[in-house]
């Protein structure tokens, strides 16, 4: 079991800051900086990432806040408690969400390949995530069901980030962990898939819907673990919204993948020097 004191506070000389909005700030950071060469070898500079990423930001705050207080409105006693983002309250999916719609604006307002420009966006997400779950764990936030799991974390009689499933003693699922662990896997896997396609002919797009499957499931399973709100679905709202995801990619590479074996169907291979390179045989004429 996991046992120990969350670090709500730390102290800059005057400031009192929280870990939760460090880490958030470092995981942009480094989410960025692990996108920008993979952006280079796209022909984008880092001024036009820039250019993008100022508005994105705003956008993944606006939606963050949007998506956690349409989920959570008997909390709320006024019109003003919905805009006091600093007192916490912000949703992950959210955030992804409304970042994503920026991105995806501005760069068609740009005339930009989208799904060839979006591949690094996607390892951005992943990377980020994996370095901003960091400062949920410090504070003990996300804390989920009772459990007995060797990585359950023990609630302690110290206040938390967010409310103890179990009395000070007893263990809950530590799911930032366990979301931490997930994005880091996944941006390996999406690092990999971007490494490989410097070399090797890749589909555009296929590394950031590589990052949606794999999240989104992940996401989906590690909401059984949660005590979110389901209003009697059996699901929570973070759950709906990965599995929607999910589904949506499954259902656009299936579609992608038809709509290129009809392409290559409707090559006329009936001519002698087309057969002979389908049948790995140079054509007449070729060395």
């Amino acid at each position: 079991m996991i046992s120990y004191d969350p670090l709500l506070e730390i102290e800059l000389g005057p400031l009192s800051v929280s870990p939760h909005g460090i880490f958030t700030a470092l995981g942009l950071a480094v989410g960025t900086a692990v996108a920008l060469p993979h952006f280079r070898r796209r022909g984008v500079t880092n001024e036009q990432v820039y250019e993008v990423l100022i508005p994105a930001v705003i956008a993944a705050l606006i939606g963050a806040r949007l998506v956690y207080v349409v989920n959570h409105l008997d909390i709320y006693d006024s019109v003003f408690d919905l805009v006091r983002i600093w007192e916490g309250g912000a949703s992950l999916l959210g955030g992804l969400a409304g970042a994503l719609i920026v991105v995806v604006v501005m760069l068609r307002r740009r005339q930009m390949p989208i799904l060839h420009l979006l591949d690094p966006v996607g390892l951005g997400f992943a990377a980020g995530i994996a370095v901003g779950r960091v400062g949920d764990i410090l504070i003990a936030d996300h804390l989920g069901k009772p459990t007995d799991f060797v990585l359950g974390y023990v609630c302690p009689s110290a206040g938390t980030g967010s409310p103890c499933a179990a009395p000070p003693g007893e263990a809950v699922h530590l799911t930032a962990l366990y979301d931490m662990a997930l994005a880091a896997v996944v941006a390996l896997v999406l690092l990999g898939l971007l490494l490989r396609g410097g070399r090797q002919e890749q589909r555009p797009g296929t590394v950031f819907l590589t990052f949606f499957l794999l999240y989104g499931t992940g996401r989906f399973f590690e909401g059984f673990a949660r005590v979110d709100e389901t209003h009697g679905t059996g699901l929570d709202g973070s759950q709906w919204a990965s599995l929607a995801s999910v589904l949506a990619v499954a259902a656009f590479l299936a579609w992608r993948g038809r709509s290129r074996q009809d392409t290559v169907e409707a090559v006329p291979t009936t001519e002698p020097d087309v057969a002979r390179v389908t049948e790995g045989r140079p054509p007449k004429g070729l060395p």
